[in-house]
């Protein structure tokens, strides 16, 4: 039986190298996009249906969920790459900086790890993985991101709390803490950075998908660190 895979912010730059590396290994993937938002032409329609859905939308968010498990059946693994940025310092951020943070960052996973891993449980199999970062894993890499920070660390907990309801089961969620992604918007903003130092979204495509094999069976809670040379 074919594998289905999710993936929340498909037509970013990280978003679209988890889609091709999941397609390329077999499965149908499911994949969302903001509204408005131009689909990439490159997409084998055979093997990925793509969806515009809000996902600080709770209700929207679920019915699309609930529409692949009716039409796959299953859902083996799911990738939310949608976030936001903000720098800040504290006498900078207002409680609605933090609250947009929390909606671009938080939210958007919450509403789309819910049905999925709901799911996931009902079919004791599974693969979840959360984009983190930094300054949510540590407050000192926060420093002048103070919203950014207190949202994304949020991500890590949601993430403990699913694994240990899950526990005894095959459902697993990862939370994925790249540093600098290289990406062309990222070289485009830090031009005289060592690019060769950043993280290419191939590499954590394929470190998201081998987490997802047989072989990967007996790794659990895991904080997936991927600093390049940083």
């Amino acid at each position: 039986m074919q594998k289905t895979a999710i993936v929340t912010g498909a037509y970013g730059n990280l978003g679209q190298a988890v889609v091709k590396k999941f397609i390329r290994e077999g499965y149908k993937v499911a994949g969302s996009m903001m509204p408005g938002e131009a689909m990439p032409p490159d997409f084998p329609e055979d093997g990925f249906t793509g969806s515009a859905v809000d996902l600080t939308n709770e209700d929207d968010t679920k019915k699309w969920v609930d529409g692949i498990i009716a039409s796959h059946g299953t859902v083996d693994a799911a990738v939310f790459t949608v976030g936001g940025f903000a720098m800040g310092v504290m006498a900078d951020t207002r409680l609605s900086d933090i609250q947009r943070q929390y909606q671009l960052n938080f939210e958007t996973s919450y509403n789309a790890a819910r049905p999925v891993f709901a799911q996931m449980m009902r079919q004791q199999q599974g693969r979840i993985f959360f984009i983190g970062a930094r300054p949510g894993l540590q407050a000192t890499f926060s420093n002048g991101m103070v919203a950014y920070g207190l949202a994304k660390s949020l991500v890590f907990r949601l993430a403990e709390l699913m694994n240990l309801e899950s526990k005894g089961m095959d459902v697993v969620t990862a939370v994925v803490v790249p540093s600098t992604i290289d990406t062309p918007a990222n070289r485009k903003s830090m031009p005289d950075a060592d690019f060769t130092a950043w993280v290419k979204a191939t590499d954590i495509a394929d470190t998201i998908f081998f987490h997802c094999q047989p072989e990967a069976t007996a790794i659990r809670e895991t904080v997936i660190k991927m600093f390049g040379n940083l």
